[in-house]
């Protein structure tokens, strides 16, 4: 049965990893992809909708798909999820237009996104709690190993064949992937009732987000922080998702259903993914920028930049795993979170000679990065494991769909948030800088006047930067303290109710 076991959950992560490879390509080719639709480079604030739809996807769909996993199983979920997905990257593939696009990716951001809470659900049913963080560990490692692959897969693909590519490949992989689910995942459900299923909660929930994406998408970033229609989306947005939570308190049937929970011990936890959730979209798109726009690197080479905090990433997910099995999981996540906060204080330090900056024999860029990653990559498995037990057994795919939504919730907030600020201070720090003209002075004045005048867009995207993970920096710190309300050391003795016998019966 054990090695039976170890099938499953192989294949599951191998899904999980084909997911994970598409959900951040997106990071390195996004100015390809921008030019390639005729989005002048200067106005990125016009394809940004290609990375949130994504994420609004993800997070509109995951509760759903997690109680619809614990409804009727794992492997049928797994399967309309892969099918979906290679649809998503037909249309994304197909695309000629950012509307399209975006609808393509939100298609995959529905359907791909599943498979990471479903199977850690999967763990949860198949491993008893002792067992289970090393599990989640490995589960969570082959998403960061897409993290940390997808950008360098991206950009490599598109270096050589067309970022077209990328998505068509998807559907071949995607159907033999199918295959491998049908004959390796358990074909049962989980033991207890059929739980219903809460439409009308996640409904008010995907509204309600999609109301405060639109709010802070402001196409004129120069004119202001927000749209004209921003305020009034705003209070929209508020007023859906404060009918989200008397939905939630009042009805039958809850999208997450609270009762036999620590209620403290929870939302402590979810609060600390939804915080590592808008750090991590912060590196992924603000480095790959310091890269490009301050370095002079293309979308490979800052994809290598990158991947000294991906890799630092991977590496901590398995970390983090050990940790929570020995000590619980409250300290990795406060440690973990720390670590974070130190390191983006550190990034956020970067000198203007950004190249030739070292602590000694270490060059800092690559150290910073590291040390960020490590922090980080420490809270994913704890952060997992800690809400599963705290919740009954037959709602571990509503609880482990709850840790993913909480991250990519703070993922489609922290970009959408911080694109719209970024964006706007860019424009409010170069409003008085006018580019020097040829045929008003001689030769050797322009060459001059153009060198000030580079160096005074250098010197506001630096700036605009270093707020951005300052404020990063702050949202871990934060982080670090709500770990401290987390859960302590598990129980050395108690089992998961589940059934891994009942589960592996076809």
């Amino acid at each position: 049965m054990l090695s039976r076991r170890r099938v499953a959950i192989g294949v599951g992560g191998a899904v999980v990893l084909l997911a994970a490879l598409d959900a951040y390509v997106v990071t390195t080719i996004l100015v390809t992809v921008a030019g390639d639709l005729d989005v002048p480079v200067n106005r990125l604030e016009r394809i940004t909708p290609v990375i949130t739809g994504f994420l609004l996807g993800y997070v509109a769909a995951m509760p759903l798909l997690g109680r619809l996993s614990d409804r009727f199983g794992r492997r049928p979920v797994i399967e309309v999820c892969l099918l979906v997905f290679a649809a998503g990257s037909a249309v994304t593939a197909l695309a000629d237009g950012v509307p399209l696009l975006t609808a393509g990716r939100v298609l995959q951001g529905m359907s791909g996104g599943a498979l990471l809470p479903v199977t850690m659900a999967l763990a949860g049913d198949l491993w008893e709690e002792r067992r289970r963080p090393l599990v989640l560990g490995a589960v969570g490692s082959a998403q960061e190993l897409g993290s940390a692959l997808g950008p360098l897969y991206g950009a490599g693909v598109a270096a050589a064949l067309g970022w077209r590519w990328i998505f068509w490949v998807n559907i071949p992989v995607a159907v033999l992937a199918m295959v491998a689910v049908w004959f390796a995942v358990p074909g049962g459900r989980p033991a207890g009732e059929r739980p219903r299923i809460d439409v009308m909660g996640g409904a008010l929930l995907a509204l309600g987000l999609g109301l405060l994406v639109v709010a802070v998408y402001n196409p004129e970033p120069a004119e202001s922080a927000l749209p004209s229609w921003g305020v009034p989306m705003l209070a929209g947005g508020a007023v859906v998702l404060a009918a989200f939570v008397a939905w939630e308190v009042r009805a039958r049937t809850r999208l997450l259903d609270l009762a036999g929970t620590r209620r403290g011990p929870l939302l402590a936890t979810l609060g600390v993914s939804l915080l590592s959730g808008a750090a991590l979209i912060v590196t992924l798109v603000d480095v790959q920028l310091v890269a490009q726009t301050l370095l002079g690197k293309d979308a490979l080479g800052g994809a290598l930049l990158l991947s000294w905090f991906l890799v630092a990433l991977l590496v901590a997910a398995v970390l983090g795993g050990v940790a929570a099995v020995r000590a619980g999981e409250r300290w990795p996540l406060v440690i973990g979170m720390l670590v974070a906060a130190a390191g983006y204080a550190l990034i956020a330090g970067w000198p203007a000679d950004l190249a030739q900056a070292s602590y000694g024999p270490l060059p800092r860029m690559q150290t910073d990065l590291v040390l960020t990653g490590l922090g980080l990559g420490l809270v994913i498995a704890p952060v997992s494991s800690a809400v599963l037990r705290v919740v009954p057994a037959d709602r571990f795919g509503i609880a482990s769909a709850a840790v993913v939504v909480a991250r990519m919730m703070g993922m489609l907030l922290g970009i959408s948030a911080l694109s719209a600020w970024g964006f706007h201070r860019f424009h409010a720090l170069t409003a008085d800088l006018r580019p020097p003209l040829p045929f008003l002075m001689p030769k050797d004045e322009f060459a001059r006047a153009m060198v000030t005048y580079k160096a005074a867009l250098q010197d506001a995207l630096r700036t605009e930067y270093q707020e951005i993970f300052w404020i990063t920096a702050g949202l871990c710190l934060l982080g670090a303290v709500l770990a401290l309300a987390v859960a302590g050391r598990p129980a050395e003795t108690q089992t998961s109710p589940s059934s891994p016998e009942r589960l592996l019966t076809p």
